[in-house]
């Protein structure tokens, strides 16, 4: 594949192949114009990357509270994956994690299937975009390389409002009638918002602590983006931030979150996992998403982003309308509280609100 080699970001070789092309790091677009270019419909958010900056001290204090607090949680939740997935009858399996939120559950998953369970796991990490898909030029990379069609897992880190999950589907539907494969599409994530993942290991909204960081727990990798040099077999492209190696906390989150999972199998004490209610999250994502663009206002579904781990997204690195929290003193949320200060973002308390956070993005028309 043109402008592409098997590297590993800041992870160790074997931890994760990112079938990513590195683009040189030029040609940004601040957060503001960005916006107006998604909103204008001038240029997708695919063909565009804002630069990213390394997290203050102050946020990143909040970071490892959330992985004191969070961690263990996170652990079990990937054990409970590998598991599930362990069950499968074929011996070599192709862990195909989404960049760049679904890499390191991808990195912890697969060394808990090759430690733990004694699975021959490959992990790679390939890009998917709204409205445009998997990335296709990746899957037949996968498939060229030995692994069978229905060795394939897709992971991630949660859903949102299922639209990643909806576009996984629909995407790797065409790739199979293309290609005459019978991939299976279904989502693997640790927390299911939108009842829309094929397995989860839950359905609540609760910290997960890498989604509270961009590149810095992801292998040093930026968001994925589709560059307008693009051929037919390019993979789509990355930034990757070599310059933020003293604060990249990837491979040493991904180790303590293996340690954490597999003191927890030798312990014996994993509890039962009860049977994750799809349905009910898929209502209860609905009739939110429809309520909150009734009372604010939102023509545009994808202005509204629930759940901590989107609302996050929406502060980091989008223009943010509003913030919208159910306990202001919970500590899910402290670094949400941060980050709004810092970007001056209006927050709204809303003690019935059915997630931790929420957050609005805001409309073009709205100056």
């Amino acid at each position: 594949m043109s402008g592409w080699e098997d590297f590993s970001g800041s992870y160790r070789k074997g931890e994760v192949s990112f079938l990513l092309r590195r683009l040189p790091q030029e040609g940004f677009v601040d957060v503001a114009e960005k916006e107006a270019l998604i909103q204008s419909g001038r240029r997708h958010y695919s063909q565009m990357l804002s630069p990213e900056s390394m997290p203050s001290e102050r946020y990143m204090r909040l970071f490892d509270e959330a992985c004191r607090a969070n961690n263990a949680r996170m652990a079990r939740d990937c054990l409970r994956l590998a598991r599930l997935i362990a069950a499968r009858p074929l011996h070599r399996l192709a862990l195909v994690s989404l960049a760049r939120a679904g890499t390191p559950v991808g990195v912890v998953v697969a060394r808990l299937l090759r430690e733990l369970f004694g699975r021959d796991a490959v992990h790679y990490s390939v890009s998917i975009v709204r409205d445009r898909g998997i990335d296709a030029a990746a899957l037949r990379h996968i498939l060229a390389h030995g692994h069978q069609p229905d060795s394939i897992v897709f992971l991630d880190g949660w859903t949102g409002k299922g639209v990643i999950a909806r576009e996984l589907a629909s995407s790797v539907e065409v790739f199979n009638v293309r290609h005459g494969t019978h991939i299976d599409p279904g989502l693997h994530v640790l927390s299911d918002l939108a009842g829309a993942a094929a397995c989860a290991a839950s359905c609540d909204d609760y910290l997960i602590p890498s989604s509270i960081l961009n590149a810095t727990v992801s292998g040093l990798v930026s968001r994925t983006v589709m560059s307008e040099d693009m051929r037919a077999d390019d993979f789509h492209g990355c930034v990757f931030y070599e310059q933020f190696a003293q604060a990249d906390r990837s491979q040493v989150f991904a180790d303590e979150l293996v340690g954490l999972a597999l003191a927890l199998a030798q312990s014996d004490t994993l509890p039962r996992a009860e049977p994750i209610d799809a349905a009910a999250a898929r209502e209860r994502s609905q009739t939110y998403i429809g309520a909150a663009m009734r009372r604010y206002g939102v023509a545009d579904v994808n202005l509204v982003k629930p759940g901590i781990g989107e609302a996050t997204r929406v502060l980091l690195r989008r223009v943010p309308r509003l913030v919208v929290l159910r306990d202001p003193g919970a500590t899910e949320v402290a670094h949400l509280a941060v980050l709004a200060e810092e970007k001056q973002v209006p927050v709204e308390i809303d003690p019935h609100l059915p997630y931790h956070a929420v957050s609005l993005i805001r409309s073009a028309s709205d100056g």
